[in-house]
């Protein structure tokens, strides 16, 4: 197998095995004896195989008078093609943790197969940092994603049967709001017509996918709090108007129960372990670009059940899915987190000074000092929140020791901490100082605060969000957006209520991918707004975001393959 250096080799020259070559060698215990230390009994498990499972309800309810621990958030800068390392950083700090002596547990998202067989490739950590089966949970895993994909659908079958059967509602077919799904990257899809053939063959009409990370049924698993609360927001999904313009909600088609049943598994938390067999949870998968990019609440909440240490992470850049996890999930959950740890690297600062790609691994001051605005920006929108922050540095090899001070001046001069991370290279022996400052976090004083309230009106959240996050100077509005606005506004006064994705690209802190650093004196553009009222948050598309990705020239599947023996080559 083709072997590569590691994305923050900690010293020059040295070839590592890849990603899924550490992660076949490892030795995992079985996911009872993993259950077993967190007091999980095995008529509490629902074994999918020998190295992971579900926990059932009965553990939930069990757990539910015992206290919390800290809840710690890994975030980041906005991402470069050089790499930033949060989920590895995550994954090495919860087995840090376990180094010297706390109990702690990792709690992440589920990958999503748009990005496994696409550009990104997987997304259960790297090197020596990586929960396990990796292959599996890259893959299909214990079957979310499915159950996810085929209850989104039914909806949208039952819709199309709805008119096909005489519309008894009077949908008006111009006006369905629910999409289809599917979970990989596939541009062909964006826009489609259905219902053509024979009259049997349906009411044609436009419509389009989007992937399954991106779903209202995804945000609804991430965000409820048990089966009977999945059921009721599935019921309260928006999915079309009629012909004189009244709401129709999933309840209206009855189709809520059947679509919970689909779900009644995927809605378990999933558990497994890191190499070092730290647990880890695993569970939904929003992205934080087009969706809000946190795990689900039931597996947080678990999490801080079951460790003295819950760590966590929201997809992306801080400027999008800590902003959502603390806005979104914190406020609907009642969370708070007692530390956040802010993930950069050397290299991508540089890139956001304006140096290309395979010019990164030179030592350049000049272009790191004016690149660190970018991580200034992010110290500063979450220090806004009231809370103790940590920038961890993902070390490469190719850091030198100049560098590295000007990124310790900075933290100094904002009043953060500031660690080196090796997890990569070392495992959790080389996020040991990273662990020790971020329970010292943990012991500091936390104001917690949102940035908005929910009494605001929806465009003042936007603004609070492009303003005191993006840094703009403003908000501009597409004529259909403020149209949208009015009609949430007029259908029900709690919807105005709802707290705000955005959905904007992740590569900088405008809505303009090619504006890296901080940018300055831009607008922010809305063209778009979609309430999901099921979830209960309103999604406000900024830019050129795609809810539904294509995949690139030279797509990850290529170099995916599998041998007469069951191993499988090329997943990261």
């Amino acid at each position: 197998m083709r072997v590569k250096i590691p994305s923050n080799e900690n010293y020059k020259g040295k070839v590592m095995k890849t990603d899924i070559q550490i992660a076949s060698e490892a030795t995992m215990l079985p996911i009872s004896q993993i259950a077993a230390k967190l007091d999980i009994t095995d008529d509490e498990l629902e074994l999918y195989g020998k190295y992971k499972a579900k926990i059932n309800d009965e553990f939930l309810e069990r757990m539910s008078n015992k206290p919390n621990g800290k809840l710690i958030l890994v975030t980041a800068i906005n991402p470069t093609p050089a790499g930033e390392g949060k989920t590895t950083t995550s994954v090495g700090l919860g087995m840090a943790m376990s180094k010297i002596g706390k109990k702690a547990i990792i709690a992440l998202r589920e990958p999503s197969l748009g990005p496994v067989f696409g550009v990104k490739g997987g997304a259960a950590g790297g090197g020596y940092a990586q929960v396990v089966p990796m292959d599996d949970i890259n893959l299909h895993f214990t079957g979310d994603f499915h159950a996810i994909t085929a209850a989104n659908n039914l909806l949208c079958a039952i819709i199309d049967n709805h008119l096909q059967q005489g519309n008894e509602l009077g949908i008006d077919q111009r006006r369905i709001l629910f999409p289809r799904v599917t979970d990989t990257n596939d541009r062909a899809l964006r826009n489609i017509t259905v219902g053509l053939g024979a009259k049997v063959d349906g009411i044609p009409r436009q419509d389009h996918f989007m992937i399954t990370v991106a779903s209202e049924i995804m945000a609804i698993l991430c965000l409820a709090e048990s089966l009977t609360d999945l059921k009721q927001r599935l019921g309260n999904i928006l999915v079309a108007y009629t012909y004189d313009n009244k709401p129709v909600y999933c309840r209206d088609l009855n189709a809520n129960g059947a679509m919970a049943v689909l779900l009644k598994d995927a809605i378990k938390p999933n558990l497994v372990q890191t190499l070092e067999n730290t647990p880890a949870l695993i569970h939904g998968g929003p992205f934080a670009n087009i969706a809000h990019g946190c795990n689900s609440v039931r597996a947080t909440k678990l999490a801080l059940k079951l460790a003295d240490y819950a760590i966590t992470e929201a997809g992306f850049g801080a400027d999008l899915g800590a902003e959502k996890f603390l806005d979104i999930k914190c406020r609907k959950a009642g969370l708070a987190p007692s530390a956040v740890v802010l993930v950069a690297t050397v290299r991508a600062l540089k890139y956001n000074g304006g140096i290309a790609k395979d010019k990164l691994a030179e030592e350049n001051l000049e272009a790191l000092r004016a690149g660190s605005v970018n991580l200034e920006a992010h110290i500063d929108n979450l220090t806004k929140y009231g809370l103790p922050v940590v920038v961890a540095i993902n070390r490469f090899g190719t850091d030198t020791e100049a560098e590295l001070d000007i990124i310790r001046d900075i933290c100094e001069a904002k009043g953060v901490d500031f660690a080196l991370s090796e997890v990569f290279a070392k495992g959790g022996e080389g996020g040991i100082d990273l662990a020790h400052k971020v329970v010292a976090a943990c012991e500091k004083k936390s104001e917690f605060k949102f940035m908005y309230e929910d009494d605001m009106s929806i465009k003042e959240k936007i603004e609070a969000i492009a303003k005191n996050i993006y840094g703009a100077d403003g908000v501009k509005y597409d004529a259909a957006a403020l149209k949208t606005i009015a009609e949430i506004e007029a259908l029900d006064p709690k919807f105005s209520k709802f707290p705000i994705c955005v959905a904007k690209t992740q590569y900088s802190l405008s809505d303009d991918p090619a504006k890296l650093g901080r940018p300055s004196g831009f607008t922010l553009t809305v063209r778009e707004i979609k309430l999901s009222a099921g979830a209960e948050f309103i999604v406000v598309l900024t830019g050129a975001i795609m809810t539904m990705p294509g995949l690139p020239k030279k797509p990850a599947a290529y170099s995916i393959d599998i041998d007469d023996a069951g191993n499988i080559t090329g997943l990261f």
